[in-house]
Parts: C-alpha cells; sequence; structure tokens
C-alpha cells in the first residue's frame, strides 16, 4: 500500500467514523447509566439463559487478525503475537500495512469448526476486533476491516456463524474495549497510554458510540450470538471503567437485541460469568466462571512459539476446571493463511479422543462435593459422581475418604458393563480397581449414588 492510499484509508475511516456517530449519540442521549450492576450473576431468567453455559463446559477461543502477518517477528525480537502494534511500539500508518498482506486463501470454516468438534468442543468464541481496532468482519462503521483493507474479500465471521449453526456449536464473539487505532480512543485509557496515532482532542463518548454501534453489528448480521466476550486488556486502570464506557447501557442494549446472549465480566461489571485468565482457581466457587487459556505462550499466532501443551495437561486442566464448577475456553492462533497450527491440531484430536470415551463426566457437570481428593478430581450429577483418577493407586484400591452415600454401583466409564466391587465402611469407600490404570491420563470411575451427596464435613 503506497502512503497515498494508506492516508486515503485513514481519511475514509475518519469519515466513516463520524457518520457512525452522528447516527447514534441521539440514541445514547436517552439512556442514563445504572448505579447498580444490575447484570449481577442470578436474576430473572439467569438459569434459563446459562443452562447451555453450565452444560457445554468446553469451547474454542480463536485469537486471529493481522497481527498474524509478522507471525510474532518485529525488529529484533520474535516473542510478539496479538500486542505487536503495542509492543513493538508501532505506527498506525506503518501496522496499516499489514493489512494488504493478509490474505487467508487457506481459511475454510468447516474445517475449523470440524476441529472444535473433534476436540469436543461445544461453542466457538472468535475475535471480531482486538486491541489493535482491525475488525474482522464486515462493519458499516469503518473501511478498517476485513473487506474493505485486505485482498481476501470475505467475511470469515459470516462462514464461521454458519458452519457453527449446521454444526449444532455456539457461535460468540470476542470484541476489544480499547482500541490502538481509532481516533476518538484517549491514548490515556490505554494499556501503558499507548495509541498507534494519538488524537490529543480524543473523546472517549464518541468511541463509546462506535463500539455500541459494532456491537450492534455483530448482534444483528451473524444469527444468534451465545456470548458477547468484552476484553480491556488491562486498560482503564484506576479507572471508573464501567461508568467511562457506559457499561450497563451496553449491556442493556444487548438484551433487548438478543435476550440470551451471555455477557463476560470485562466491562467493569460482573455480568453473567467471571473470566480468570491463564489459572485454575483454587476452589469451587458459587458462581459462574470461564478458565481462558492458550494452548501455547501466546493468543496469536507466532511462528517461534511451539511450546505446545500436551493431551495430559488438557485433559487435567478440564477435569480440574469442571470439578470446580468452571468451563475450559481454550485457545488457538490461527496464521495469515488462514490455518490453525499443526501443534495445535495434534493436542486437540488427542483431547477429543478422551472425550468421545469420557466426555459424560465433563459435559453438564456441577463441583465435586469434595475439597480434596488425593487422586484426582470429581465431578458430579444427580446420583453420579465421576471420580477422575490421575494418580492410580499402587495397590489397586481407590479409597473416596468421607462419603456417607450408599454406593448402588461402581463402574469404569470406558467400560460400563463390567462393574467394580465397591465396599463401604464409616470413613470411606474403597473400590477395588484393575492393577494398571486403563488411561495414563484419566480414568473415570463412575459411582453411581443414593441421593444427593453427603460428605462428612473434614472432607468437605
Amino acid at each position: 500500500m503506497t502512503q497515498v492510499q494508506q492516508n486515503d484509508l485513514r481519511s475514509s475511516t475518519l469519515r466513516r467514523w463520524s457518520v457512525g456517530f452522528l447516527s447514534c449519540v441521539l440514541a445514547w442521549s436517552g439512556l442514563t447509566l445504572h448505579t447498580a450492576a444490575a447484570q449481577d450473576q442470578g436474576g430473572p431468567g439467569y438459569d434459563n439463559r446459562t443452562e447451555w453455559f453450565r452444560q457445554d463446559k468446553f469451547g474454542m477461543f480463536i485469537h486471529w487478525g493481522i497481527y498474524s502477518v509478522p507471525a510474532g517477528e518485529w525488529t529484533d525480537r520474535k516473542d510478539h503475537a496479538e500486542w505487536i502494534m503495542l509492543t513493538g511500539n508501532i505506527p498506525s500508518a506503518e501496522y496499516e500495512k499489514f493489512a494488504p498482506q493478509f490474505n487467508p486463501v487457506k481459511f475454510n470454516a468447516q474445517e475449523w469448526v470440524q476441529l472444535a468438534q473433534d476436540a469436543g468442543m461445544k461453542y466457538l468464541v472468535i475475535t471480531s476486533k482486538h486491541h489493535d481496532g482491525f475488525c474482522m468482519y464486515d462493519s458499516k462503521l469503518t473501511d478498517y476491516d476485513i473487506m474493505q483493507a485486505t485482498p481476501f474479500g470475505r467475511d470469515p465471521m459470516k462462514e464461521l456463524a454458519s458452519a457453527c449453526s449446521l454444526a449444532g456449536l455456539k457461535f460468540c464473539f470476542y470484541y476489544s474495549v480499547v482500541d490502538w487505532h481509532h481516533p476518538q480512543f484517549p491514548a490515556k485509557y490505554s494499556q501503558r497510554g499507548f495509541h498507534g496515532d494519538p488524537n490529543p482532542n480524543a473523546d472517549l463518548d464518541k468511541y463509546v458510540a462506535y463500539m455500541k454501534d459494532q456491537v450492534r453489528e455483530l448482534l444483528s448480521g451473524y444469527g444468534p450470538i451465545g456470548i458477547l466476550w468484552f476484553d480491556g486488556g488491562g486498560s482503564f486502570r484506576g479507572q471508573p471503567m464501567a461508568e467511562l464506557v457506559h457499561a450497563q447501557e451496553i449491556i442493556d442494549m444487548i438484551h433487548q437485541v438478543q435476550p440470551r446472549c451471555l455477557v463476560n465480566n470485562r466491562l467493569g461489571l460482573p455480568a453473567d460469568y467471571g473470566t480468570p485468565e491463564q489459572r485454575i482457581p483454587g476452589q469451587a466457587s458459587k458462581d459462574l466462571f470461564e478458565v481462558c487459556m492458550t494452548l501455547n505462550r501466546h493468543w496469536g499466532y507466532n511462528k517461534n512459539d511451539q511450546d505446545w501443551k500436551s493431551p495430559e495437561t488438557i485433559i487435567r486442566n478440564l477435569a480440574d476446571i469442571a470439578g470446580k464448577g468452571g468451563n475450559y475456553l481454550l485457545n488457538v492462533g490461527p496464521t495469515a493463511e488462514g490455518t490453525i497450527p499443526e501443534g495445535s491440531v495434534r493436542t486437540l484430536r488427542e483431547v477429543g479422543k478422551w472425550m468421545k470415551v469420557n466426555g459424560e463426566s465433563i459435559y453438564g457437570t456441577t463441583a465435586s462435593p469434595f475439597a480434596k481428593t488425593p487422586w484426582g478430581r470429581c465431578t458430579a450429577k444427580p446420583g453420579k459422581l465421576y471420580l477422575h483418577v490421575f494418580d492410580w493407586p499402587a495397590d489397586g484400591r481407590l479409597s473416596v475418604p468421607g462419603l456417607r452415600n450408599k454406593v448402588a454401583r461402581a463402574y469404569l466409564l470406558a467400560d460400563s458393563d463390567h462393574p467394580c466391587t465397591a465396599t463401604q465402611s464409616d470413613a470411606q469407600v474403597t473400590i477395588a480397581m484393575p492393577q494398571e490404570a486403563p488411561d495414563k491420563i484419566d480414568t473415570v470411575v463412575v459411582l453411581q449414588i443414593e441421593g444427593a451427596p453427603q460428605v462428612r464435613p473434614a472432607q468437605q
């Protein structure tokens, strides 16, 4: 792209942002900020809206954008990814040059969705706009998007929404609150005060109006949306973010357009669920949560990062998270050609093999009734406990301390036709197991119990 073309692109973008702002400022003026976090977890219809989320448990996160063009490399560093605009201190005029190089001709929505299904994932969350401000969908509010600024000329979000619908997966959008490219986003609210082309007269309210209109586009043009996954990425530090971005108004608008759409907690309000990042909570929570985590060390594509998590790590993480009542949102970072890296594919397919046999012990489960399980983790359903055994007992006897319920039957989930002998005492249930672990990563033992789980206080 020549300098003249770059200037034309920015000028056209500014014109379209101005039009978008004028069209929605009146709508904004009629709304007021609620002083209370009205979308706190609970309330009328909450359990019904979140039922699918509680059932599905395992989702695919996708970080994809023009940052995949440099593939993690800039000047003398090779450890960048989706934050490369900031970490490389790249001005907007220079960063925009990645757009005409972005032509993901190998992108196939059906293949991506099939991989998610093969891994046992039930929903998909993809970046519609990351912190760099580039839109991965056909926005009518800016030319800085995949349809206008790249040679690709297709809307991959449309294709993914359609593929998810056909496959029965929930389709969800990530949307960045911060924007390092938009002329009306004030640099003072950004991470480290960064902006690609800082505007001293930037008006946050004008940017918020643009953001709200983009969210409306996402809710109106891609069918049912399961989640609006907002992200501030550490922006607005020390500032009243919810008030500044009119968070409650945005949530209200979302539920006006799509009443069943969930909203995460990164607009500065609790909303529908929490989002611990790259860490698993130490204990179960009474509130819904979703652990988001990378498969390697980066969210976006970095061609030098081959530090993939093993299938064992992913499977045990999944059991650990489900055993605490949460969901697992596991990320892939596709290339600029539109392919998911082979390291991600290999791991996900291995996870999928385990899920085909043991998915019953994850989907629709609730948290463990036990505070500690020394051999692994536990998930639960009415009348059943699923014991995820990571450390196989050397003597072939698995002890379940403190369980008071009568055990009607015990068996391996992978071999339900052959029951295991369970003996009970006041202190514990003991299950006679095969000498060798049938699954070295996580063998699931099912206990059918009478009544709701009752565990001695010392074990709770």
